[in-house]
């Protein structure tokens, strides 16, 4: 059986952004930046910076809309999901992105270090 899980903690990079599909449903989009520290093959300290597209909808696209911005840390738990579109020049194309089923507000801080410097906490949006 398949697993399509991902678990991603880290700031967001720009201010969620909240429309609604025809439907009415909510729907916001966050851009997340993770980060990943590791020693190189000389012994040197090196960052990483991985930049995440990230989805989230219904009630849980409102709260993060409402509570979440630019600079935020989340602790956030989905699953991958790949569109695919078609340009009006005909140009196929596609973009990976997370969709959100569980997001966890944390307090100001670093992310990923001890609970005095920021590890996990705070609230959590509902989920959709």
């Amino acid at each position: 059986m398949p697993i399509n899980r991902v678990i991603l903690m880290g700031h967001l990079t720009r201010d969620p952004a909240l429309r609604r599909v025809a439907s009415g449903t909510a729907v916001c989009t966050l851009g997340l930046a993770v980060n990943r520290r590791y020693r190189n093959g000389e012994g040197v300290w090196q960052e990483e910076t991985t930049f995440v597209d990230v989805v989230a909808w219904g009630r849980q696209a409102e709260v993060s809309a409402e509570r979440l911005a630019k600079g935020s840390p989340v602790l956030l738990e989905g699953r991958l999901h790949l569109d695919r579109w078609e340009t009006e020049e005909g140009q196929k194309r596609s973009r990976l992105r997370v969709v959100a089923e569980t997001i966890r507000f944390l307090p100001k801080g670093p992310v990923g270090g001890t609970e005095e410097e920021g590890a996990p906490g705070g609230g959590e949006a509902p989920a959709a």
